[in-house]
């Protein structure tokens, strides 16, 4: 199970392992808000054909940056535990939080503030990335996931998998090292260190907002309040005329429209079709 809107390399690894994808739709009118009656719809609806195994979140969001509440995440620990799914949970952009009211809460700390029927029984993986967040340095590769109460043979597994891959460049693990064990209070690069920090958050939270402002000015674009991550989702409206031509050149009207604008402005975006939107919607990232 995975959003919709999603980050396309999680319907790629479903298509390259021949698993089944199904799709739970996130609430664009209420800034992309995940609905627990919108996992069940597609949960039920799943299982007239397979046999579902798997609940993928990713919070704050990508494309659409939203930022789940406390609530929000212990419902879903609940909704994973009573239908027996295994928990993904990707965090990755856990640093950039920009909307006033907004606050990350791991699932982790949240399944272990549940108390033991979940703690103990839940199965979790989590995600984080050196590439994202405040320290966001793409062309540096490194991550790590924790999983929580998986199946001591099936960790083997996993450990075997992993073991027998290429590690991540030496840079990459020399930074991943620093991420994990930042500057303290009183040790010398601290307040360096934090004054780095809070200046790279700051200009991506005043962007954000001004990102939104700026799309919600334009006719034809509505775009939701980015809450975290670094990425806004707006919709668009396309004319009827502009989806017959996108058509008879093969293309969706998305990329039609993100073409066209790299054409007559300069500007680089990517269409909402390749991270999936509901039926007769476009977008841009």
């Amino acid at each position: 199970m995975i959003p919709i809107p999603q980050y396309p390399l999680y319907s790629a690894a479903i298509s390259e392992l021949n698993a089944v994808q199904i799709n739970y739709y996130l609430d664009e009118d209420n800034c992309w808000a995940l609905d627990i009656g919108e996992l069940q719809r597609s949960l039920q609806e799943a299982r007239q054909y397979c046999n579902p195994k798997v609940l993928c979140i990713i919070n704050p969001g990508n494309p659409t940056g939203q930022v789940q509440s406390r609530k929000c995440i212990e419902d879903v620990i609940r909704f994973a535990a009573e239908e027996q799914l295994f928990l993904m949970a990707d965090e990755v952009y856990q640093d950039n939080i920009y909307a006033q009211g907004c606050q990350f809460h791991s699932f982790k700390k949240v399944l272990f503030e549940m108390g033991p029927e979940f703690t103990n029984n839940v199965e979790l993986v989590s995600f984080h990335s050196i590439s994202k967040g405040f320290m966001g340095e793409c062309g540096y590769r490194g991550g790590y996931m924790e999983v929580i109460n998986l199946d001591p043979d099936v960790k083997r597994q996993l450990t075997k998998l992993v073991s027998v891959r290429l590690c991540p460049p030496v840079s990459g693990q020399a930074l991943l090292d620093v991420v994990m064990n930042p500057p303290q209070p009183g040790e010398p690069s601290y307040e360096q260190f934090m004054a780095e920090k809070n200046l790279v958050l700051s200009n991506l939270a005043e962007k954000a907002h001004l990102t939104e402002q700026l799309l919600n000015t334009v006719p034809g674009i509505c775009c939701s309040p980015a809450q975290g991550a670094m990425y806004a989702f707006p919709r668009i409206e396309i004319p009827p005329k502009a989806i017959e031509q996108a058509k008879n050149q093969g293309m969706m009207p998305d990329m039609f429209y993100c073409m066209r604008l790299l054409e007559e402005t300069g500007i680089c975006v990517v269409p909402g079709s390749g991270f999936g939107q509901r039926e007769g919607t476009y977008h841009f990232r």
